[in-house]
């Protein structure tokens, strides 16, 4: 699997963020938080500007998972299924996956691992899956994927 195991310190930005979030298992919930988003995409676009595609989740109890785009500005006009929140953003370490999204699960798992083995200290925040290819016109080999853990 193609994972760079050795993270990088990043600060991630302030983020205007819409999105669909669903709670219970992700291997239910981020499909069909991700089917329903990309449902609404043409909507959002009609009046906003989409600047990336990311997913933020907690791994706690709570089961969190969120599918969503992020935005130039605040938004305008989105549809009422979505929810809107200004993201704080904060201090990450950052993993890159490349290749499809179906290794996302072993790749996370893998993150986890390291995360543990390694005694990284991590804050009470969401993680992040940040898409930096668009799935449309990237072959699935060459697709890239941003996984940040919150640390302190």
């Amino acid at each position: 699997m193609p994972l760079n195991e050795t993270p990088e310190t990043v600060t991630w930005p302030e983020t205007h963020y819409v999105f669909i979030e669903k709670t219970g298992e992700f291997p239910v919930t981020a499909p069909q938080a991700w089917q329903e988003m990309h449902k609404l995409v043409p909507d959002i676009e009609a009046h906003n500007k989409i600047t990336a595609y990311m997913s933020l989740y907690k791994i706690d109890n709570t089961m969190i998972y969120r599918a969503g785009v992020a935005l130039e500005a605040p938004p305008k006009n989105i549809p009422a299924a979505l929810t809107y929140e200004k993201f704080s953003g904060g201090k990450y370490i950052r993993f890159t996956l490349t290749g499809s999204f179906a290794q996302l699960p072993e790749a996370c798992g893998r993150v986890f691992e390291i995360i543990t083995t390694g005694k990284i200290k991590t804050r009470d925040g969401f993680f992040i899956e940040n898409y930096v290819t668009d799935p449309r016109v990237t072959p699935e080999e060459k697709l890239v994927t941003q996984i940040l853990v919150p640390v302190v």
